[in-house]
């Protein structure tokens, strides 16, 4: 008994916990070895980043790369900067449009009565198991029809639509006490109060994961550069680092200069996950996916 409890004290966990702990602990080594390539690789000069057999650390980091990538490529088709400034317009207006779109729509579907709400909230879980290649003729056909060609709107309205904002926020919206915005009533707030000063500070949480899975899904997005911008001067940084890796310009001279527009593109997805990553998992817990 007395060698049981000392045991327990210097081993504290028991097998099946150390087994855990071990599985979680490879797994997240794991999932940060690429984010460490990322970083060693944008930093590599030429020399090392076509060394054979190929090294995963840097051994003379360089910010060669990103002189190339913002003053050598800037005399070849547009400045880098142009990419970058049309990534960050598109992308800052359109997580403000889709959150607030999303937001209401989920209001509506989890607050108010009318014809047809079931049937709609069905038409949104079905388009859940829809996946973007599905669309794509669909979505041509609107942008073209509208004359949004070569227009920041093209880029835009295509990404408004995410159902599974709209989804997520309705869920949480139900865990609400719907005795919180019948006492508003009896106060007299209007709609449009209840709305903006009782129910949207509630579901932050869920408003912050919509924010994330919005900046995803348009900061490293390629399609609408590809099929709705013909005008280079209207096309995002993704599309810019996708030709420089897809063979439209010298691939081997441009490796470097690639490899520090990934870190580039890279680095806000990590800062904002970093932000907001306990809004997604506050939604996850309160959405009733567990």
């Amino acid at each position: 008994m007395l060698l049981k409890k000392r045991l327990k004290k210097l081993y504290p966990l028991t097998v099946p916990d150390g087994l855990r702990l071990l599985f979680v602990t490879l797994y997240a080594i794991m999932s940060v070895i690429p984010i460490i390539y990322i970083f060693n690789t944008a930093f590599k000069p030429l020399s090392e980043l076509f060394l054979y057999p190929p090294r995963f650390f840097v051994n003379n980091p360089s910010f060669h790369n990103f002189y190339d990538l913002f003053f050598a490529l800037k005399l070849s088709v547009l400045p880098f900067s142009r990419y970058v400034f049309n990534s960050v317009v598109v992308t800052a207006i359109t997580i403000i449009a889709a959150v607030v779109i999303s937001t209401m729509g989920a209001y509506s579907l989890s607050r108010m009565r009318f014809p047809g709400k079931d049937w709609i909230f069905s038409v949104i879980i079905i388009s859940l198991m829809f996946s973007p290649e599905a669309v794509k003729i669909t979505r041509y056909l609107v942008v073209t029809k509208l004359g949004l060609m070569n227009s920041y709107s093209g880029h835009i309205l295509p990404h408004l639509a995410l159902p599974i904002c709209i989804f997520l926020i309705k869920q949480f919206m139900d865990q609400i006490p719907r005795e919180l915005s019948e006492a508003a009533k009896i106060d007299g707030a209007s709609e449009w109060r209840i709305f903006a000063t009782v129910v949207v500070p509630n579901v932050k949480p869920a408003i912050g994961t919509a924010a994330i899975l919005t900046f995803q899904a348009v900061w490293g997005d390629t399609e609408t550069s590809t099929y709705f911008m013909t005008d280079e001067s209207m096309k995002t940084l993704p599309y810019f680092v996708q030709t420089m890796t897809g063979g439209l310009t010298t691939v081997v001279a441009r490796q470097g200069a690639s490899a520090a527009a990934g870190l580039l593109l890279f680095i806000p997805n990590l800062i904002i996950f970093v932000i907001l990553q306990r809004c997604m998992i506050n939604t996850l817990v309160n959405s009733g996916i567990k």
